[in-house]
């Protein structure tokens, strides 16, 4: 069976302190997930405008990068089941990267996709595709596999039947290049996330889960709503049917990453709801 695993990114503004974030992890394990999925920017001190970036982006990471989190995940008796890295660094650096990943006890690392980086222009996906193809190879040689995670814009269109993110299944060597689908994403641009699923089979390592609704009651000040993440089971994806593909497909683990937009706005509380379905599916 799968690991039920929560991504870091949900924990920034609670793991700020070494007692907040051992709290926070004890949560996690309490709720019935076994393990984490940690992000490089997370995990060691970043710069000033990384934080500020993300916390635009309604995610912020907070100031848990002085904290020891191998002796917090081990002490909270999780498992590490990757690292997020960009793919800048894995290039520049990668026996750091493969030395971080064994100091975690994890086979994954994971490149989160491209900033400033046109995904329509078929020239530099395939760039990128050759790009993984030669990180991948050098983690590969370390004793690290390599994946990679997408969001929305991958579904861009390099030409008019193909998007930039089928050009990277197709021009990646699966010997040292998987996937981490995250099925929120292709779901928002209008992709058949579990179609998806079924085309990537025993290259979807990892599996990043969500749910898309809206938690707004009573009556509507118009006819449209912007659906936003919500806890696993409560929005309008058909997650059990992805759970299942999920399993046959042979993944590692499934991971929950709700972006904001929590009950009560408390990313332990959602994860926690969202545990009852993790629970009884995965």
């Amino acid at each position: 069976m799968p690991i039920k695993a929560v991504q870091q990114i949900m924990l920034g503004t609670v793991t700020g302190t070494e007692k907040r974030a051992a709290e926070t992890l004890r949560a996690i394990k309490n709720a019935g997930y076994e393990g984490i999925e940690l992000n490089g920017f997370m995990i060691k001190q970043t710069p000033f405008v990384v934080r500020m970036l993300t916390k635009m982006a309604g995610m912020p990471v907070g100031k848990g990068g002085k904290l020891d989190w191998a002796a917090l995940v081990r002490d909270a008796g999780l498992c590490v089941v990757s690292v997020h890295e960009d793919l800048g660094s894995i290039r520049r650096d990668p026996d750091v990267v493969i030395a971080e990943a064994q100091m975690y006890g994890t086979e994954y690392v994971v490149v989160t996709g491209m900033y400033r980086f046109d995904y329509s222009d078929r020239t530099a996906v395939a760039e990128l595709a050759q790009n993984l193809n030669e990180a991948g190879r050098r983690l590969w040689e370390g004793g690290v596999k390599l994946l990679y995670h997408n969001h929305n814009s991958e579904f861009r269109k390099v030409e008019p039947q193909k998007t930039a993110y089928r050009m990277l299944l197709e021009e990646t060597d699966p010997s040292c290049v998987n996937f981490e689908l995250d099925s929120y994403w292709p779901t928002e641009a209008g992709v058949d996330a579990l179609d998806l699923m079924k085309q990537l089979g025993e290259r979807m390592k990892l599996y990043h889960i969500n749910d898309r609704g809206t938690r707004i009651c009573g009556a509507s000040m118009t006819p449209i709503l912007q659906s936003d993440s919500m806890e696993l089971g409560y929005g309008n994806m058909n997650l059990t049917a992805m759970v299942e593909q999920a399993k046959k497909n042979g993944v590692d683990a499934v991971i929950l990453e709700s972006h904001k937009n929590w009950v009560e706005k408390s990313p332990v509380k959602s994860l926690e709801l969202s545990a009852e379905f993790m629970n009884r599916y995965v």
